[in-house]
């Protein structure tokens, strides 16, 4: 029995996905030749691959057990024919996707002797599922990703943990009063709007309605309730004038530290909104509110001074970041390099 490649390349390629319409995408053809080929695949051998899902495909065993045999050949069949066609492939780029802001201020820092020693570095910056997407699918060889990875023929290893702070520059604090802030500039006030923040139990403050956000503990002294972990939390009323600057909308960052240190979800606005962590870093870096960081991203300008952080809590919350790769992608030279010298510094960061 002859079975075409292009039948097994586009079995590989479903299988990867777990999407004909994913699949189709990633080999640049039309979603009923995909069908199609996957069809005459079954049919030459005799037996069901894919269970047809709602939304997407699931593997049958007979197809897990294809793709386990078939994966690592094709792999090296494509780099060897790319390196055929392509004088220049046989130190073929490494495609690496991942968070701009982590990628932009570390990723290529640390890439960058082995660029100096010839790596070709090809980077995509992203969303993790969209990037672990493509990584399935073939299109990218590694990704950083801020989620762990659940799909088929992805491998993830823990590469670093990011921690959180919540920041703001020093006007602010002073404006909040906050322990060790410097003092407040006279007949200063804080704007507000629905871009600020209040805590409930705050007596007097917004009432924790819309374009609000809550701490549990509020009434005084330290805050820091039952389960908290907070060393230092600032009373309600301090932050009640603060404006929000965020990520997007919902809040994503900002309602992860809220739940982790001040036990509740946050009903606040915020008053800017940028897709781009360095950007609201710029933004409260020149007064605009506060907002949560990442430590690498404000570290500097937390020892400069130009940043404060308005909580310390004894457990910050912290996110892992992970490193995957594709199935048989590792077997390549150039990504194992970049695989190993990327776990090294996730090592030593530690």
């Amino acid at each position: 029995m002859t079975v075409s490649l292009d039948l097994l390349r586009t079995f590989l390629a479903v299988h990867r996905t777990g999407s004909v319409t994913a699949a189709a995408h990633t080999l640049r053809l039309s979603q009923p030749a995909v069908s199609a080929q996957v069809k005459a695949l079954e049919a030459a051998l005799d037996r069901r691959l894919f269970d047809r899902l709602p939304r997407g495909v699931a593997p049958t065993p007979a197809a897990d057990e294809l793709a386990r045999r078939l994966a690592a050949p094709l792999d090296a069949l494509a780099e060897a024919v790319a390196a055929d066609l392509d004088p220049e492939a046989s130190a073929r780029a490494v495609h690496l996707g991942g968070p701009a802001e982590l990628v932009s201020t570390r990723v290529v820092h640390v890439l960058a002797p082995l660029v100096a020693r010839g790596l070709r570095l090809r980077v995509e910056l992203g969303l993790a599922d969209d990037l672990l997407d493509r990584l399935a699918a073939g299109t990218l060889d590694l990704v950083v990703s801020a989620v762990r990875p659940r799909r088929r023929g992805v491998h993830a290893t823990p590469l670093v943990d990011e921690e959180f702070v919540l920041v703001a520059a020093p006007h602010w604090a002073a404006r909040a009063g906050l322990p060790g802030s410097p003092p407040p500039v006279p007949g200063g006030t804080a704007p507000e709007g629905p871009g600020t923040a209040a805590m409930p139990g705050a007596g007097g403050g917004t009432g924790g309605g819309e374009g609000t956000a809550a701490e549990p503990g509020a009434g005084g002294g330290t805050g820091g309730g039952e389960g908290t972990g907070v060393a230092r939390v600032p009373e309600a009323l301090r932050l009640a004038g603060v404006p929000v600057v965020a990520y997007a909308e919902d809040l994503p960052v900002i309602r992860r530290y809220w739940r982790t240190v001040f036990g509740t979800r946050p009903a606040m606005s915020a008053a800017l909104v940028m897709p781009d962590l360095r950007g609201v870093r710029g933004a409260v870096v020149a007064g605009a509110g506060m907002s949560v960081l990442p430590l690498y991203l404000c570290e500097d300008e937390l020892a400069e001074g130009t940043l404060v952080r308005l909580a310390e809590p004894e457990l910050p919350p912290i996110n892992t970041l992970f490193l995957a790769v594709r199935e048989g992608a590792a077997a390549q030279r150039a990504v194992a390099a970049v695989r190993d010298h990327l776990l090294r510094w996730g090592r030593s960061a530690r």
